[in-house]
């Protein structure tokens, strides 16, 4: 007959410690946190209001969901969806929520210069987007600079 497996009585006796696999985080990676987590309330506010568009919430009777173009439909659709999807990865600062968000900016830029009659071609709107990106790339840079190898 087999004995029994008895853990090592000295490291059972040893304190657990909070802060083992804990990673040191260096100043711009917390600075590219942060601004995911911005950026996450902003998709997250993004993808409401494109919701609420579709919905019919606090839009004129004559400007419902229904009265629009096809191609204004399924754009309304698709920011609705990948802007929400990208604002819970971007809070969790998965890797797959930088590259949703990134799908989701290039997507707006595309249409807003290749299609200006789909969502109205706002020239803001794009520099916004484009700024952001540049940032976003600008801080990841810059974090990954801190962890060599």
């Amino acid at each position: 007959m087999m004995d029994p497996v008895v853990p090592d009585a000295s490291r059972a006796l040893e304190p657990v410690r909070a802060d083992e696999g804990r990673v040191v985080v260096g100043g711009w990676t917390r600075r590219l946190i942060l601004f995911l987590r911005v950026m996450a309330g902003l998709a997250m506010i993004k993808g409401l209001y494109h919701w609420a568009r579709l919905c019919g919430i606090g839009v004129a009777p004559d400007d419902v969901f229904e009265a629009h173009t096809s191609p204004w439909q399924v754009a309304t659709i698709f920011f609705a969806v990948i802007d929400l999807v990208a604002a819970v990865g971007l809070w969790l600062a998965a890797p797959w929520g930088a590259v949703v968000w990134l799908t989701s900016i290039v997507s707006m830029i595309a249409v807003e210069i290749l299609f200006p009659q789909v969502l109205g071609g706002g020239s803001i709107v794009t520099f916004a987007e484009f700024l952001l990106l540049l940032v976003y790339l600008w801080l990841a840079l810059k974090a990954a600079g801190e962890h060599p190898g």
